[in-house]
């Protein structure tokens, strides 16, 4: 079959393969149906040649772009050198490399003291492993999580995981965990941290005094909603009155997605254990770091492995990654991105402010909450065809989320904004209801 046959067999079917071969639990190529050949920064290209500016950065693992060029030329010259790819937890330079420049670059020009842990390959390995040692420290068992938290697909991360939808997949009683309400859950004048420090002071409460407290600072699948730095610094002092572990899963909004490297910086909150992936692995390659107080680190060896934690490409490009965090420049063009996305997200509230109930996120990660759920998804499908990609986010898949790579280009940017906003107007144009007839008289 030529090129251009196959181009035009595709163009049909084009996930004909993917439909008869692959599973039932395929999910993103069902919104997004097209065969993706190449990404180039904030750019995708399918097979039939048409370009996609790409708002959802592999839901946060990308955050340096498709295909950095920088980060690539790395990983080449690596590969050419015959360097060690898979070394489970042995020494490599590839791995001494990688610690040495997140001591100096991030946790050092921090003031944070942890431990890099490298758990296994994803986020709910990260999840995992801070669950294992919390309890390994306090000798307890019980987990505080709270409402529309999203932790990870495994049953200990899924346990801490709010979405109906997603827990009834285990098949199994999801154990060891207390939901409680997230800030802003019983309205802006409720401090919920003060139902858990009254819950953990009455002996009448019921609650088993928690090895942890897992939160999100953003909860990016639970619908952009923030944490204040008041409500985190609560919460903070709560765990250190009782003996707490507290947990930041940075998954996704770690590694400069909200503006800053940790989520949690602009809090002042410094956590027991923070848990990393998705972008700390600069190129979309696996990888996870557990963080852990030196205090805390009381690991057997070998009490908790994988056989994919050591992934040395993934350790060449996040050394590489972090080159962006040697100075503010990236922090800057976030900080500028920010606030045109920010802009424009406003401008679409208030011009639809019958359909949007308001702008939610922080960074490079913000939405628009819709009353009507199924708007999002109608959006989100809209900005598809024209050549844009983005997901909904929320309970209720409420939320159009906007995502990009924190290092789009502005014009770039600017473009996929204004597909949006096209998009936005065929929606509500096609939605409007029909005048009715005139009938003669």
């Amino acid at each position: 079959m030529t090129e251009l046959s196959r181009k035009s067999a595709s163009s049909n079917r084009p996930l004909n393969v993917f439909e008869n071969l692959e599973s039932e639990v395929r999910s993103y190529c069902r919104s997004f149906e097209t065969v993706f050949v190449k990404g180039s920064n904030a750019l995708l290209q399918d097979r039939n040649d048409k370009e996609y500016i790409d708002f959802f950065a592999g839901a946060g693992a990308l955050n340096y772009g498709h295909n950095n060029p920088h980060i690539r030329t790395k990983l080449i010259d690596y590969l050419l050198e015959d360097g060690i790819t898979h070394s489970l937890d042995m020494a490599t330079d590839a791995k001494e490399a990688f610690l040495l420049r997140f001591q100096e670059t991030i946790l050092k020009r921090r003031g944070l003291s942890y431990k890099v842990m490298f758990p296994g390959p994803t986020g709910t390995n990260s999840v995992e492993s801070a669950f294992k040692i919390a309890r390994k420290v306090t000798g307890r068992t019980n987990i505080v999580c709270f409402t529309n938290a999203f932790h990870g697909m495994s049953l200990g991360s899924l346990s801490a995981t709010g979405n109906a939808f997603k827990r009834k997949g285990a098949g199994v009683p999801l154990n060891g965990t207390t939901f409680l309400p997230y800030d802003g859950y019983l309205g802006p004048l409720v401090d919920t941290t003060a139902l858990l420090e009254k819950l953990l002071m009455d002996p009448g409460s019921g609650l088993d005094l928690p090895a942890a407290v897992i939160v999100e600072t953003l909860q990016g699948e639970g619908g952009l909603t923030a944490a204040s730095g008041k409500w985190l610094r609560s919460l903070e002092r709560i765990c250190r009155d009782h003996g707490i572990l507290l947990i930041i899963d940075d998954v996704q909004m770690g590694c400069g997605r909200t503006g800053t490297f940790f989520s949690f910086e602009s809090s002042g909150i410094k956590p027991d254990i923070v848990c990393l992936s998705k972008s700390i692995g600069g190129y979309g390659l696996p990888m996870a770091l557990t963080l852990i107080k030196p205090e805390h680190d009381i690991w057997q060896p070998g009490e908790h492995n994988g056989t994919f934690r050591g992934n040395n490409l993934a350790f060449i490009a996040a050394s590489e990654a972090l080159r962006y965090w040697e100075d503010d420049r990236l922090a800057g063009q976030i900080r500028n991105r920010s606030e045109v996305i920010a802009d424009f997200l406003g401008r679409m509230a208030s011009r639809y402010s019958d359909r949007i109930a308001e702008v939610r996120g922080k960074g490079m990660i913000q939405g628009l909450v819709f009353h009507q759920p199924d708007d999002a998804s109608r959006l989100c499908k809209l900005c598809f065809e024209r050549g844009v990609i983005m997901e909904t986010s929320g309970p209720r898949d409420e939320v159009a989320k906007l995502m990009p790579p924190l290092t789009i280009e502005a014009g770039v940017l600017q473009k996929g904004l204004q597909q949006i906003e096209s998009a936005m107007a065929d929606l509500y144009v096609s939605m409007k209801p029909k005048a009715a007839l005139q009938v003669k008289s």
